[in-house]
């Protein structure tokens, strides 16, 4: 498993779990113009996919697997960054992209008008509550130190999770991305620091306990099991990972049918053994029961 290769998701992350304002970068590797489409001699259709970190491979290899069984060449096309994935599929370099949440394409779509959207759901990365001084949340006591991610998104949900796990109550008044200011009621009088999401893993001594990013979790080493709270808010769909696609490109009829194979092939048991046995529960289903291409 390549581990030290993941990038953050939530978003991820979470995961994916990266600031909605990430930026730069681009990838050589999207040159090619490539839609999906028959090669000259009319053998597989081949689909770009555009992903971000070397752990998507290892998550569609269930679906790549099957999809060629269906005359489907699946190709990866790796991205180094969070933006230029968007811009790639909006221009018509690669035919699909999956690396974000539903509130990350919103706000690219937000931000640069694009017409790409979400035709099938992949997973959600559990935001959880780590310590290497306490044991379980009960063991928190007023004056200890509690670490989040300073970014917007990751902090937002991050407090959500604390208030999940009973040590503050937000703001009804607060917007859906929460902040420190936010907080109506400290439960437990912890002190929250804001740091790098990237950053948090490491300074798990120097605090008391910390909200910690799956994809970073992942790669410092740390179990879902030895969490002190689990995330279990995992039905907030803003947080689910996604497959875009160009809205356009639902209009041709063939397209749609292989897009269709290729969420299917995604949302499959296989590629839930993976999150399971592979990744040890950090990627949990999400949305797999919506058809969203139903209506197409």
């Amino acid at each position: 498993m390549k581990l030290k290769r993941i990038i953050a998701l939530s978003l991820s992350a979470a995961t994916l779990a990266l600031s909605l304002t990430a930026c730069g970068g681009s990838s050589s590797a999207a040159s090619d113009n490539a839609q999906a489409s028959d090669s000259n001699s009319g053998d597989a259709v081949t689909v770009k996919l555009g992903v971000v970190g070397s752990i998507y491979e290892d998550l569609w290899t269930p679906a790549k697997e099957k999809l060629a069984d269906e005359g489907i060449d699946l190709e990866f096309v790796q991205f180094s960054d969070y933006v230029t994935p968007n811009n790639a599929l909006a221009n018509g370099e690669i035919d699909l992209n999956a690396f974000q949440h539903r509130i990350y394409l919103q706000s690219e779509i937000d931000n640069y008008g694009y017409e790409i959207e979400n035709i099938g759901n992949t997973f959600i990365i559990p935001l959880n509550l780590y310590s290497d001084k306490v044991k379980s949340v009960d063991e928190l006591k007023d004056g200890d130190t509690v670490a989040i991610p300073d970014d917007v998104t990751n902090g937002g949900r991050a407090l959500k999770v604390l208030e999940a796990a009973g040590l503050i109550k937000i703001k009804d008044s607060a917007e859906f991305n929460p902040t420190i200011d936010d907080i109506e009621t400290y439960n437990t009088k912890i002190t929250i620091e804001e740091l790098k999401a990237n950053v948090i893993p490491s300074t798990l001594a120097d605090v008391t306990a910390a909200v910690v990013n799956g994809n970073y979790a992942l790669d410092f080493g740390l179990k879902t099991e030895d969490a002190i709270y689990k995330d279990d808010r995992l039905d907030i769909e803003e947080y689910w990972n996604l497959i875009a696609a160009r809205s356009a490109d639902l209009e041709d009829a063939d397209k749609l049918e292989t897009y269709k194979k290729v969420v299917a092939a995604f949302q499959s048991d296989e590629t839930e053994k993976v999150f399971n046995d592979q990744f040890g529960g950090y990627f949990i289903k999400a949305g797999w029961d919506q058809d969203l291409l139903a209506d197409k």
